[in-house]
């Protein structure tokens, strides 16, 4: 009798040792997912940002040295740009940042918009991500190639401003990964599901 109810105490507290390993892993599996996934979106968040900082350095350089015989304002379609932005869709593309380059809609654009007053154009390219049809899902080029003294803090010389250098400018978003997780976990949790990534370079013109 005694020897059954020792035997009955320890398979009680081999079941209370079980109950108290699963509860412990039902609290922190949650937790690890969380981490886990959190550190692998940032990362993805992080490259994409240094990948899209490069292809703006690389269009900035490109545009920087092109001739600006039609670099006019009211000019809506200067060709000297055109190759720029063929450039930084190409190195986007390759890096694996445009997963629908060249398909559909996500083409390199064959004219951009005039931006008033200046000398800037826009080159927006639809669908790239294949996320979305939102205005956010789209790639934008912003070419700035009358970039003058005196802005973003540096001095000017005496007399009227002049066009020193080129700024290009690249926009495209990133969808999180990690929002899913947490309306898994916390359903009805407000995420911000999407960050537009934002990368400006700006270089001296050389024509």
């Amino acid at each position: 009798m005694l020897r059954f109810q020792i035997r009955h105490c320890e398979v009680d507290r081999l079941r209370d040792a079980r109950g108290s390993a699963l509860l412990e892993f039902a609290i922190t599996l949650p937790l690890l997912v969380v981490f886990v996934v959190g550190i692998f979106d940032f990362s993805g968040a992080f490259n994409q940002k240094q990948k899209i900082a490069q292809a703006a350095q690389e269009g900035a350089i490109l545009a920087g040295a092109q001739p600006m015989a039609d670099i006019q304002p009211g000019n809506a379609n200067p060709l000297s740009l055109l190759p720029v932005v063929t450039s930084i869709f190409n190195s986007l593309a390759a890096s694996g940042v445009l997963p629908n380059a060249n398909t559909g809609s996500c083409v390199p654009p064959s004219a951009g918009l005039w931006i008033q007053p200046g000398l800037k154009w826009k080159y927006t390219i639809p669908g790239c991500s294949g996320a979305s049809t939102t205005a956010i899902d789209n790639l934008v080029i912003t070419i700035d190639r009358g970039w003058v003294c005196g802005s973003s803090g540096t001095s000017c010389p005496s007399g009227p401003p002049f066009a020193v250098g080129t700024m290009v400018k690249i926009d495209y978003p990133y969808y999180w990964k990690f929002n899913s997780v947490i309306q898994l976990l916390v359903p009805g949790a407000s995420y911000a599901a999407t960050t537009t990534v934002t990368e400006i370079a700006t270089v001296h013109n050389q024509m």
